[in-house]
């Protein structure tokens, strides 16, 4: 039997896959978390065999938070499952120690054949998923926001859909003037002058949602 631990904010799609999970022979939901905190805490103790993850939840970075996970359990395989499209995510989720990426219209069978998948040792990934990250892998092609660290490529998101400097600190519990030094290096990164400039580049490759 496979124990699944299911982490989402959201009651809706928790008990949505449970639903779907229920529905199987083999996989069991063990334990629901509901933010970064308790997802660390049933993460380090509950048993399970894979984690069902959103990049979404209160109380932390998305990225961050799979490192965590993977430092308390690094035998336990994570399955990402967001509202983020590949292009946003993917990429930052795999280097950070996810072993698969779904987005939360995947159909169901797809999802029970990831869950499977990791649990068998594999990972699961998409034929686009794929080639970017042999991409990566070489250093070729590389895009401008993908030169950025997580934490830069937060704050670029953040920037992108319009946030002031002062709103970007205090929702990342950081002072300004640390937000201002990021700001810097995406501009010098990114080699753009204005947010106007940030904002037509991430809607134009889907990077906001």
């Amino acid at each position: 039997m496979i124990h699944v631990l299911i982490a989402d904010d959201h009651p809706v799609v928790r008990k949505g896959i449970r639903q779907i999970l229920d529905a199987t022979k083999d996989i069991r939901v063990v334990a629901e978390a509901t933010d970064a905190e308790e997802t660390i805490i049933e993460v380090a103790t509950c048993g399970c065999h894979v984690v069902l993850l959103d990049l979404s939840m209160p109380g932390g970075d998305g990225l961050e938070l799979i490192r965590e996970c993977r430092r308390v359990s690094p035998d336990v395989p994570i399955l990402v499952v967001t509202m983020h499209a590949e292009d946003q995510f993917a990429v930052r989720s795999l280097r950070a120690g996810a072993a698969g990426y779904l987005t939360k219209e995947t159909a169901p069978s797809e999802l029970i054949a990831a869950i499977r998948k990791l649990v068998a040792g594999g990972r699961y990934i998409s034929p686009w998923l794929a080639e970017r990250l042999a991409e990566d892998v070489a250093g070729a092609g590389r895009a401008p926001h993908e030169r950025l660290s997580d934490r830069e490529y937060q704050v670029f998101r953040m920037m992108a859909s319009g946030k002031s400097t002062r709103e970007i600190a205090a929702e990342l519990s950081l002072s300004v003037k640390t937000i201002g030094t990021y700001r810097a290096r995406i501009f010098e990164k990114m080699e753009m002058r204005t947010n106007a400039h940030l904002a037509a580049y991430a809607v134009r490759n889907r990077l906001v949602d």
